[in-house]
């Protein structure tokens, strides 16, 4: 596959900050969103794209399989705990001592109840701020699935809410 044309480098610089919302949307950290974007940007550097793709719709694409990577070894290291080395035994950071913190975690505890397919969806088109038509290119599905998954994860979302209101 051929390298970036300069053309496409300066579509991908635009749309970074999008990219990464998503990437932090996705991971629930601004740290884990960040190694996320990085390695999406690597990839896509790496392995290029044909000439004729919509960088946009690549990027977020090349995003979302390098997540699915991700929770698939956090899976393998959850799944077999002596195999893994904590070199960092959670320390916390100043972003987990900020006000607003408890917040931020309730929504992101929020969001990672939902099944991943909604989360993706809900993410791009909420987060991010895509049109259904361009969530369903880059999750390669028809917008109807794109609105009925939006649907559920709000009806889920508002369900949570109500719960943690009433408690």
């Amino acid at each position: 596959m051929p390298m970036l044309s300069d053309l496409q480098r300066e579509a991908l610089l635009a749309e970074l900050a999008g990219l990464r919302k998503f990437c932090i949307s996705l991971t629930g950290t601004v740290a884990d969103g960040d190694d996320l974007l990085q390695t999406t940007i690597e990839r896509v550097l790496d392995k290029g794209m044909p000439a004729d793709a919509h960088v946009a719709k690549w990027a977020y694409r090349v995003c979302k399989n390098a997540w699915i990577d991700e929770i698939r070894a956090r899976d393998v290291r959850h799944k077999y705990p002596h195999l893994v080395i904590d070199e960092d035994a959670s320390s916390p950071s100043a972003e987990q001592t900020a006000g607003g913190q408890r917040e931020l975690e309730s929504v992101s505890a929020a969001l990672d109840a939902l099944p991943p397919e909604q989360r993706l969806a809900l993410t791009l088109v909420a987060i991010d701020g895509k049109t259904y038509a361009e969530a369903a290119e880059i999750l390669e599905v028809p917008v109807g699935t794109i609105m009925s998954r939006i649907a559920r994860a709000r009806r889920q979302l508002a369900g949570q809410r109500g719960s943690r209101e009433t408690d």
